[in-house]
């Protein structure tokens, strides 16, 4: 296969156009992402909002005001850190549980009990009384995030029309951002209000949930998952109302079914599988492009923006002022990788998004390492806030949405679920060590953590443009052929079938 042009498989079903039904899942199952953008944001203004600070960290507070405190390690608590991280943590845990229950469930029942679990951890989080209360509230919404962050790409992946599932995948990190927007806002509002004004942050958690139970109650399931239980009748509904009434959808219930099929050979042990030979190229992409997601920096410039400018010299209301702006490039640099990602496909966008990443952050070391000192000069401070926006327009354009988009239309059915599964618990593990530690590395490593993430997007620059495969217009039935004539993979897996014509590229 050309490394860099697209491998176009699998055309001929009809019904290739976007139907009503097909829009409204899509964006009801990627409003899933509200939750996770929204607690992560959320998050992010607290740590540095004072009424929430002086309830549950006052030594935080204290190291706020003491002019002779090392700029770096103002936010270096343990506790602090507990409250963030347990909810990666719990993420991690549920998202080995997730795989089995969006198998056996459904996709859209796993989204609605993602949002049921986000609503009760929301109304204890809003009520605490103490950080223990917070803690189990940040399991509840860990555990949500597990599910949704799971079933909600593979919704998306498997309803999607081949010719536009880029586009469609990718909404999910977009409204992830629009939860980032939403938490920004209402932390800029609730920021002025002594003493309870955490509490209102917290507790407008139950607008996305609510959103989520109301859409997963509405929306069809996949026929992908409704054939992988047993019922062909209601997935044939399923393709009609989805590729429109008129359409012949037997064709591809056909693939979907052969497919269904394969995976009935194999009940149990899907991630034993995963280890097999012909399942090599899936299981290191699951890995890699989860574990280099990780490793992209994002944690730094969007759980803790406000910290970031806060840091600088901004006040705790800019701070989080500078988070809205941040929202606002990079709902606009997602929505122009939706457009191009099935016309110039992924590759290509993860260069891009790789170059301009890793020139922010090594200007971004720069500046923290020549002016953070007792008072960082006012024009050195803005020039923080535009690399934090270039940054965000890379990843914006590139890891953002690509790893949702990759990792779940590359896998076969028959370990979809547990590969996402898998996926999802390695992202989790990897947020929780980098919450963790991220504000022990900032005070200890100073200005070269903005180097030591600059040098990984390098490293995953260079495994995107030798290992990765082109996927877009890939019919997600037919995705065995782009391992197959990759370079380098196709020694693990079976020789693929001849490809059909040449669909179309690109959207109309």
């Amino acid at each position: 296969m050309s490394e860099g042009g697209a491998l176009s498989v699998g055309a001929g079903y009809g019904g290739s156009e976007i139907t009503f039904t097909v829009v409204m899942s899509c964006l009801t199952a990627a409003s899933s992402g509200l939750i996770l953008g929204y607690d992560i944001g959320i998050t992010g203004g607290l740590m540095q909002m004072e009424s929430f600070l002086q309830a549950f960290f006052p030594e935080i507070v204290r190291k706020m005001s003491n002019a002779q405190q090392d700029a770096y390690c103002i936010f270096q608590s343990q506790v602090l850190n507990a409250f963030v991280s347990s909810f990666y943590l719990a993420s991690m845990l549920a998202s080995l549980v997730a795989g089995h229950v969006t198998r056996t469930l459904g996709r859209k029942n796993s989204m609605l009990i993602g949002g049921l679990l986000f609503l009760a951890g929301a109304l204890l989080n809003s009520a605490a009384m103490n950080i223990s209360m917070l803690i189990i509230g940040r399991i509840l919404l860990g555990v949500a995030v597990g599910f949704t962050s799971l079933s909600a790409p593979l919704y998306l992946a498997e309803i999607s029309p081949a010719r536009w599932r880029g586009a469609f995948t990718s909404s999910f990190h977009f409204f992830l951002n629009v939860g980032f927007f939403m938490a920004d806002v209402v932390n800029y509002g609730t920021n002025s209000i002594p003493r309870w004004g955490w509490r209102l942050s917290l507790g407008v958690g139950i607008v996305p949930a609510a959103v989520i139970i109301v859409g997963a109650a509405l929306i069809p399931d996949t026929p992908n998952s409704l054939v992988l239980r047993g019922k062909a009748d209601e997935a044939r509904a399923s393709l009609r109302r989805i590729r429109g009434p008129a359409t012949d959808v037997d064709a591809e219930l056909k693939d979907i079914i052969q497919a269904a099929e394969e995976d009935k050979r194999y009940e149990s042990g899907a991630l034993r599988r995963l280890g097999r030979r012909e399942y090599r190229p899936h299981l290191v992409m699951a890995v890699a492009l989860t574990v280099f997601f990780e490793l992209t920096g994002v944690t730094v410039v969007s759980l803790f923006t406000p910290l970031l400018f806060y840091t600088v010299g901004f006040t705790s209301q800019k701070a989080i002022l500078g988070s809205i702006i941040t929202d606002v490039v990079s709902l606009a640099s997602i929505a122009a990788a939706a457009l191009a990602v099935d016309r110039y496909g992924r590759r290509s966008l993860f260069f891009v998004g790789g170059v301009v990443m890793v020139v922010s952050m090594v200007a971004m070391a720069w500046i923290f390492g020549a002016q953070l000192g007792t008072t960082m000069p006012r024009g050195y401070a803005a020039a923080v806030v535009v690399l934090v926006c270039v940054y965000t327009v890379g990843f914006g354009v590139s890891w953002g949405p690509l790893s949702w988009v990759v990792t779940s239309e590359i896998f076969p059915l028959e370990v979809r679920s547990s590969a996402l599964g898998l996926s999802g618990a390695i992202g989790g593990l990897l947020s929780f060590a980098q919450s963790q530690s991220f504000v022990e590395m900032l005070c200890r490593f100073k200005y070269g953590t903005f180097a030591y993430y600059a040098g990984w997007v390098v490293v995953m620059t260079v495994f995107v443009a030798v290992f990765l495969p082109e996927t877009k217009g890939v019919r997600i039935e037919s995705m065995g052929a782009v391992w197959a004539q990759h370079w380098y993979w196709k020694r693990f897996v079976k020789p693929a079938v001849p490809a059909p014509a040449k669909q179309s590229e690109g959207p109309a």
